[in-house]
């Protein structure tokens, strides 16, 4: 049996500290959880398989393009898209207003896909736009041009989505 030396370490703690970001990314391509967390898997199962490349500068941003690169694959495999039912959790926030999480989530996959990703990476993700210019092989300008468009259009739906029900 081999023991696990500090790549393994590394690779766990990158897991610890990025997975949960890395399958919320995933779900908001895929729309799918189950689909999600078998990207997010794969990438990691390969890392501990391969051993973490010694190049990497920033592990968070590499994590993400291949977590972007495996999903994008498997959707051109199976040309398939299977939405995200709206009663399964992203994540839960202390104290929820599930008809606002629900109007959110609703607003978010209203959104082109290249700004949904935008946002996620940004906002759950805690990433900058330069990481994310190179998770999706765009500018840093374009990121947070995506970033600004998706916050405008998300503004405009949640606000309303608040008119029409104070009217009522």
């Amino acid at each position: 049996m081999r023991l696990p030396d500090k790549y393994t370490f590394e690779i766990e703690r990158a897991y610890r500290d990025h997975g949960a970001a890395l399958l919320l990314f995933a779900g908001a391509i895929t729309g799918d959880r189950g689909r999600a967390q078998d990207a997010v898997h794969q990438v990691f199962l390969k890392l501990l398989a391969d051993g973490a490349p010694r190049q990497i500068v920033d592990m968070k941003a590499y994590l993400f393009r291949c977590v972007h690169n495996v999903v994008l694959n498997e959707i051109k495999v199976c040309q398939r898209s299977v939405p995200l039912e709206d009663e399964s959790a992203w994540f839960i926030p202390p104290e929820r207003d599930y008809s606002a999480e629900l109007n959110l989530r609703r607003a978010l996959f209203l959104l082109p896909d290249d700004q949904r990703k935008t946002v996620v990476l940004h906002v759950w993700a805690e990433l900058t736009f330069s990481q994310i210019a190179e998770i999706l092989d765009i500018s840093a300008n374009t990121a947070a041009s995506r970033y600004r468009y998706a916050l405008a259009k998300l503004r405009e739906a949640m606000c309303t989505k608040e008119d029409s029900c104070a009217r009522f």
